[in-house]
């Protein structure tokens, strides 16, 4: 029992210790490491919350000036060739074609802008099978080398998808190549990913032939703790290196590229 005494009187003096050596463990000054790591995610979380708001801004502006004005027109169309049906029956059917017309314009840019948003492709088929799609779709060969033993995150899917997609769209319009090639693989807790091309080189972020592409996707991937950078010298040959932390939901099966030049 004199133990309790003794141990109510030490107890504060040992809490305030222990607080003191946490106080000096985590200060800055012991620690720079980590204030630059929190600066560095403060710095990126800010960046995603203004690149989320430019999206919406972007989704928002898309529907009012595409898919629901169309929408409002075929409304109005339909509505006239109501009207008309009975007295005007040849009216009314160009009306109705119009209308007809208008629906699959609307559709078109709705399954463009979800495509913009998140690629069905990726649903469906995942990233290895996103990629394949690009490769298919590219004005070049492109031969794809990628495995991925399960899929990641669907945004962190998402980020890599569009970053590979905006280094070939590069890789098309300015680099000239004839070949161009997509390597990924999933080590030590990232998925990394190569794309290059034998074009002509001379390729930056934000440099005169990026128009901003790579330095968006940059500020994309800086969300996901990720990476991009890009050595290509004059002559060539250009590689674009995306590297994005990630973990993957193993329940998901092996997928192995089938793509090849």
């Amino acid at each position: 029992y004199p133990i309790l005494p003794l141990g109510l009187w030490g107890s504060p003096i040992i809490l305030r210790a222990v607080a003191s050596i946490d106080s000096t463990l985590l200060s800055p000054a012991v620690n720079p490491e980590m204030t630059e790591r929190i600066g560095v995610l403060e710095h990126t979380r800010a960046q995603t919350v203004d690149h989320q708001a430019a999206e919406l801004r972007r989704i928002e502006r898309d529907l009012h000036d595409g898919a629901q004005a169309r929408l409002v027109g075929l409304g109005m169309s339909l509505g006239l060739a109501e009207q008309m049906i009975k007295d005007n029956p040849l009216m009314a059917a160009e009306l109705i074609a119009e209308a007809r017309a208008s629906s699959s314009a609307a559709l078109t840019e709705l399954r463009d802008l979800v495509r913009g948003i998140h690629p069905p492709v990726l649903a469906d088929r995942g990233l290895i099978g996103g990629i394949d799609a690009l490769a298919l779709a590219h004005p070049v060969s492109v031969d794809v080398d990628a495995v991925l033993d399960g899929r990641p995150p669907a945004p962190v899917e998402s980020a890599i998808y569009f970053a590979i997609a905006e280094a070939l769209a590069n890789s098309a319009k300015h680099s000239g190549a004839i070949d161009a090639w997509v390597w990924l693989r999933y080590t030590s807790g990232a998925i990394t990913v190569l794309v290059g091309d034998n074009g002509g080189g001379g390729a930056a972020i934000g440099g005169l032939t990026d128009a901003g592409g790579l330095r968006g996707i940059q500020k994309r991937l800086s969300a996901f703790d990720g990476t991009l950078s890009v050595t290509s010298p004059l002559g060539g040959p250009t590689i674009v290196t995306i590297d994005v932390p990630a973990t993957l939901n193993a329940a998901q099966p092996t997928r192995r590229s089938t793509v090849a030049s």
